[in-house]
């Protein structure tokens, strides 16, 4: 729980700056001093993140166990449970193998390597068998090629690009060549089948489940490939990833509105107006993490003050501007971990308080269990593009929290105890230093 720890060194030092006249005074010094509760106390946090383990543990074991090669269950409980929703998205997957290599543990590392198992599993049984993944399969025991069903048969970029992210961490923590070479099958068929030259450049989004190619680019999409074609130049050396890399960040950098401080969502159909009719959170929080430019860091700040969300008392983010009447935990958690390697005083109290407030929601949000973090606080809020998220316990908003709890960086190689030791790691201030920005102080209330 290193991160939490270093909120508090920063909250006394931050206090001690505020005393002298540094940081401020009246309002700032007062919201500064009632923020020195913002943190989960270390022992709690890490009884929190073990039954956040606990219960993505239970959910990879629900229909198999052992070394099977299997997939895992999104969501359960709620209203999808009373829908039978039980599909495994393959996003939720690659978080899943990130967050227990960020365990690092034997045991982790293990559970790690029996889903990117199922990852390849089905890439390699896919009936096109070209190297992609589709964006959700049946989470069960697979045992036989007649296993691999796709709930979602789209191949979506982002998603791909995140199991290949993780494919590629696996890689780096076990030496296994399988893991990098699903990877670069991945990476390879984007590069095949999406590479696109109309306007800024860049991937378009894939192909929908009945065949037809996306048209429109994604920023967030680009974001996830820049992230894998960087990890695949790093673990192979080889200066075409490198290439494809500078591909993605160029479409990725000509989304920016630096009026608004934010990213736009991707392009129209023609792939290269600007679309900005859906204004969310995730293409701001990923772009600090798989870029940590101080060039873009205004985007953080623009998500912290145009999504902040409450749902009984407690705070954190919605997933876009069209709909601020509930928290979206997920990127609640993401925005945390974001923060935390920005690493200024108030990103420090954010991050903590956001933390905080999970914790909460683990513990006595809707449909919870004290273990898992449920996707929304609310049934029902809208993603401003036709889907809702819900108050089910999710996978993918457990590891996210994980994430940030540990300050992990899932689009960078995760540190591991035989790589780099905890106590070696640097300071989230020296990652990437950036222009202090003016403390928010009414963002996030005292509790």
């Amino acid at each position: 729980m290193r991160g939490i720890a270093l909120v508090s060194v920063a909250l006394v030092a931050g206090m001690a700056a505020t005393a002298a006249g540094v940081v401020g005074c009246g309002q700032a010094g007062n919201v500064a001093a009632a923020r020195l509760d913002a943190q989960v106390p270390a022992g709690q946090l890490g009884r929190s993140v073990a039954g956040g383990y606990s219960f993505i543990g239970q959910m990879m074991d629900t229909y198999a166990g052992g070394a099977t090669p299997r997939l895992v269950q999104s969501f359960t409980g709620g209203v999808l449970g009373r829908q039978h929703f039980t599909v495994s998205e393959s996003y939720d997957d690659a978080l899943l193998i990130d967050a227990y290599l960020a365990e690092g543990t034997p045991e982790g590392r293990s559970r790690a390597e029996v889903i990117g198992n199922g990852l390849l599993y089905v890439q390699a049984n896919d009936p096109r068998h070209d190297g992609r993944i589709r964006a959700a399969y049946a989470p069960v025991p697979l045992l036989s090629p007649g296993d691999v069903t796709a709930t979602d048969p789209a191949s979506d970029v982002g998603g791909m690009a995140w199991a290949g992210q993780a494919l590629v961490q696996l890689y780096a923590a076990t030496g296994s060549n399988a893991y990098l070479a699903g990877a670069e099958a991945i990476g390879n068929w984007v590069q095949a089948c999406c590479r696109d030259t109309r306007g800024p450049g860049g991937y378009t989004g894939g192909v929908a489940a009945d065949g037809q190619h996306f048209t429109w680019k994604s920023t967030e999409h680009n974001i996830d490939l820049y992230a894998l074609f960087r990890l695949l130049a790093t673990e192979t050396g080889d200066p075409e990833w490198s290439a494809r890399a500078a591909w993605a960040r160029h479409f990725i950098v000509a989304m920016w509105d630096p009026q608004q401080g934010r990213f736009y969502i991707g392009t129209t159909a023609d792939g290269q107006t600007p679309n900005d009719s859906v204004r969310p959170e995730d293409v701001n929080t990923w772009s600090y993490l798989a870029l940590r430019d101080p060039s873009y860091a205004a985007s953080l700040d623009w998500d912290v003050r145009h999504l902040a969300a409450t749902s009984g008392g407690r705070h954190g983010v919605s997933f876009c501007t069209g709909d601020r009447t509930g928290v979206w935990y997920e990127g609640t958690g993401h925005l945390a971990d974001a923060l935390e390697f920005r690493g200024g005083f108030w990103d420090w109290i954010h991050a903590a308080s956001y933390l905080r407030d999970i914790h909460h929601a683990q513990a006595s949000g809707l449909n919870g269990d004290g273990r898992g973090i449920i996707a929304a606080s609310r049934d029902g809020l809208s993603d401003c593009s036709g889907g809702s998220l819900y108050a089910s316990l999710h996978t993918g908003a457990t590891a996210w929290y994980i994430l940030a709890a540990k300050r992990i960086d899932p689009f960078f190689l995760i540190p591991t105890p035989a790589v780099t030791p905890a106590s070696t790691l640097a300071p989230a201030s020296t990652l990437a230093p950036v222009p202090t920005l003016a403390p928010v102080p009414t963002l996030i209330p005292a509790s």
